[in-house]
């Protein structure tokens, strides 16, 4: 069993001559995991804020509106069928009175209905904004993923690589997305005057 478990096993002649590459480590920054676990939670809780006026708005809507086509559809029917009447006239002018009420009703509920469209146009509106905003956010964490390949690359030498990630950055116009505000923890530069440090010294 030993001798066939030998025999399977590769033979690789002169393993000293090709060492094993060393193993890079490129765990991401422990800052920039924290602030897209808090845009991901501001994602989903405005969202959420979002579908619940949403689904409010909408229950409430077809709630009023089926119970003013109820009210009304049987507030005519009663007066219609007392109109051919005679006799009811009595009962008619109740009708009518009732008929009012139910329409002074239904005026209030006409004003809930707009006030319910009001909020959920300032909803849509706040919508808008905070997904903007998210984007920025999203196009922000792009630009600092290619700044960190991009200051990692050039403290290990790697001018080419550097130059060619540089290039690829640009083209799709993310370096303008880049912090201009100091968030590495260093004394020095932003993320942005970082990368323009980088990039004098490795494109000419």
């Amino acid at each position: 069993m030993a001798e066939n478990r030998r025999s399977s096993e590769p033979f690789i002649e002169d393993a000293h001559r090709f060492p094993e590459e060393p193993r890079k480590d490129r765990r991401p920054p422990s800052s920039e995991q924290e602030a897209r676990r808090k845009r991901t939670q501001q994602r989903r809780r405005r969202n959420s804020v979002f579908q619940y006026i949403a689904v409010l708005f909408m229950a409430a809507f077809i709630l009023l509106l089926f119970t003013f086509m109820m009210e009304r559809r049987q507030s005519q029917q009663q007066i219609d069928d007392l109109k051919q009447s005679n006799s009811a006239a009595q009962t008619l002018q109740g009708l009518i009175d009732e008929n009012a009420q139910l329409k002074t009703q239904t005026d209030a509920l006409e004003d809930q209905i707009k006030e319910l469209q009001g909020q959920l146009a300032a909803a849509e509106e706040e919508y808008g904004l905070l997904r903007g905003q998210l984007q920025g956010e999203e196009k922000s964490t792009l630009a600092m993923h290619w700044f960190w390949q991009i200051n990692e690359a050039y403290v290990r030498g790697k001018t080419k690589l550097c130059r060619e990630l540089i290039t690829s950055m640009e083209e799709q116009k993310f370096q303008n997305d880049l912090p201009k505000e100091n968030i590495t923890g260093t004394d020095r530069f932003s993320p942005y005057d970082r990368y323009m440090e980088i990039r004098d010294k490795v494109i000419k």
